[in-house]
């Protein structure tokens, strides 16, 4: 934020771009020849080296300030690497990578850059179970080390009779079933990023009570849930319905459906009027067919667009924008291919 103070030009605010901050630098100097700089560049210096980190609980909270009153915003999964940007006493803020910042208080192992990298580079199973515990001992009636939630990864360190010897970023140890996980290099062989696909790995979510800031099993919001389904497939989408509505392809604004397939997004709100000239994208979920989505409201469930039937969700098809494509799209802005996100590749 610039502001005009008589001849000088005060800079306010918080960024994690050098080059944005290079050119707002250069944009006030052209502006006027006094110029105060106000604004911090995160991470922050006394951070040192140690900017990285990985989360180690199944679910790592993310809220939007330090404390535990604050708003969740976010979930980071266990296994997923993150920027630490500042510390403020026993909190840490951390960008996911997805681009989401947000204050997350334990949870994360802090890392070097080269202590990222050794640890990204190591084998790794992904829990595949909506819910799983790892446990101390490769015998199901031994204690669980933690619970285990969809999407988690571990190191793997070998197997034996049936589990997973994996080992948790902050050194613990524990077995996983292998009926509860996969190594990753075989589940990126195995996904089959199609429509029917989608619609089933969503279907696995069925009564998942919907939780504000949810982005795991163990409650979900509305883009929480859209993007963990995307993320079971290999997919990292932005957080936000109001940001995954500027990703993939354009193929429905009217509300007819001809050309919607399963697995494309349908996206709802208010559109712009001249009350109210801005858009809002407030809600999203998923195309399952015959004018049916499956979304998190109140908990993950299916409903219709079709007033004959029975499922109709007539609030939704009030507020029914458009729909978007995922499949085919990976690549374009706000899709990535998650081995290819810079977090997960250092």
């Amino acid at each position: 934020m610039a502001t005009q103070r008589k001849d000088t030009i005060v800079l306010k605010g918080e960024t994690t771009s050098m080059p944005a901050y290079e050119e707002l630098i250069l944009q006030a100097g052209s502006m006027s020849d006094h110029m105060k700089d106000s604004i911090r560049l995160l991470p922050d210096k006394e951070l040192g080296d140690t900017i990285w980190g990985i989360i180690y609980n199944s679910v790592g909270t993310l809220r939007a300030e330090p404390r535990y009153g604050s708003e969740l915003v976010s979930q980071g999964l266990l296994g997923m690497p993150v920027k630490i940007l500042e510390k403020r006493g026993g909190w840490c803020r951390i960008q996911t990578p997805d681009k989401y910042i947000g204050w997350i208080n334990g949870s994360v192992k802090a890392m070097t850059l080269s202590e990222l990298q050794q640890y990204l580079q190591q084998p790794k199973v992904i829990v595949t179970s909506v819910f799983a515990h790892s446990l101390q001992r490769p015998d199901s009636d031994f204690f669980p080390v933690s619970d285990l939630v969809v999407g988690n990864m571990l190191v793997v360190k070998g197997e034996k009779e049936g589990f997973y010897h994996v080992v948790y970023p902050d050194g613990r140890e524990a077995y996983v079933r292998k009926s509860d996980a996969i190594e990753t290099t075989d589940w990126l062989k195995s996904i089959d990023l199609t429509g029917e696909s989608i619609v089933n790995t969503a279907y696995r979510f069925m009564g998942v009570p919907y939780l504000w800031g949810g982005t795991s099993s163990k409650g979900l919001d509305c883009s929480g849930f859209t993007r963990t389904v995307y993320f079971m497939h290999g997919i990292i989408l932005p957080r936000d319905a109001s940001q995954q509505v500027h990703c993939g392809k354009l193929i429905d604004s009217s509300g007819d459906f001809n050309n919607t397939l399963p697995g494309d997004l349908l996206f709802f709100g208010s559109k712009a009027t001249d009350d109210s000239p801005k858009e809002r994208v407030v809600h999203v979920g998923i195309y399952i067919g015959n004018n049916r989505f499956i979304h998190a409201s109140d908990y993950v469930h299916i409903n219709s667009l079709d007033p004959a039937d029975t499922l109709y969700d007539e609030f939704n098809a009030n507020r029914y924008l458009r729909t978007k494509r995922i499949i085919g799209e990976v690549g374009t802005p706000g899709i990535e291919d998650i081995f290819e996100n810079e977090f997960y590749k250092q």
